[in-house]
C-alpha cells in the first residue's frame, strides 16, 4: 500500500495515524503541492490523502481510516465519541488555521521543496484565508484564544493513550488538530494535553512540529 500525503496536512495526519496505531506497513509518498496531475490521474481531482491499495484508490481521510481499521484483526477505534470534543475541534478551527497556514507556507516541508510548489500553496491559501501578513500580525490574539481553548480541553482528556479512555475516532480528529498547533510557537499545553499529544505522537509514529515552530 502507498499513502500519498502532504506533511503539513491535518487530513493526511488522520489517514497516517491509523497505520501507526495498528502497526500496519505503508509506503508514505509526499506529493509536491503543485502536482495536480498525479491525484487527478488517481481519483479525478486534486486532493490528499490518497491511499493506493493494490489497484484501488481511496480518498477522504476518514474513509481511509475506516478501511484500514477494518482490514485485518479487531478494530482498534472501538470507543465511543464525545460530542464535546467535536465541538471543541470546531471552535478552534478558525484561529488555528489563521495561525498555521501562513506558517506552513514558509516552513521546510518536502511538498514545498520547489519555489513553484510553495507559490502554488501561498497563492491558493491567501485566496481562501486572506493576506498572510495580516494573520501573522494578529498572532498574539489567535494564540491567546487557543491557549484558553486548551484549558477547556484538559478536563476532557481521560488518558494519554486515548482521549476518552478507549481509542476512538475522537483521537484521530484531536491529534490531527494538536499536531497542526505544533507549528505555532507560544502555544501553552496544559499538563494533560501535553501528555496526550506526546503519547499520541509516539503511538502513531507522527512527529510533532515543535522543533520548527514559528
Amino acid at each position: 500500500m502507498k499513502l500519498f500525503v502532504y506533511d503539513h496536512c491535518p487530513f493526511c495526519v488522520k489517514a497516517r495515524m491509523i497505520f501507526g496505531l495498528k502497526q500496519t506497513a505503508v509506503e508514505l509518498v509526499i506529493l509536491m503541492n503543485d502536482d495536480e496531475a498525479t491525484p487527478i490521474r488517481m481519483i479525478g481531482k486534486k486532493m490528499a490523502p490518497i491511499l493506493q491499495d493494490a489497484d484501488q484508490y481511496l480518498a477522504e481521510s476518514m474513509d481511509i481510516v475506516a478501511h484500514i481499521d477494518g482490514r485485518s484483526g479487531a478494530k482498534i477505534l472501538s470507543g465511543s465519541n464525545n460530542p464535546a470534543l467535536a465541538q471543541w475541534n470546531k471552535d478552534v478551527t478558525s484561529p488555528l488555521y489563521s495561525l498555521a497556514i501562513p506558517r506552513w507556507a514558509v516552513s521546510d516541508f518536502e511538498e514545498f521543496s520547489t519555489p513553484a510548489a510553495r507559490d502554488y500553496f501561498t497563492r491558493n491559501k491567501e485566496r481562501m484565508l486572506g493576506s498572510f501578513e495580516g494573520h501573522l500580525a494578529a498572532s498574539p490574539d489567535y494564540i491567546a484564544s487557543l491557549n484558553q481553548q486548551l484549558l477547556a480541553l484538559e478536563p476532557l482528556i481521560q488518558s494519554p493513550d486515548a482521549v476518552n479512555g478507549e481509542l476512538s475516532e475522537d483521537d484521530i480528529h484531536l491529534f490531527a488538530t494538536l499536531r497542526s498547533m505544533s507549528i505555532v510557537r507560544g502555544i501553552v499545553y496544559p499538563p494533560a494535553v501535553e501528555a496526550y499529544r506526546v503519547r499520541m505522537a509516539e503511538r502513531s509514529g507522527i512527529d510533532l512540529h515543535d522543533p520548527i515552530a514559528i
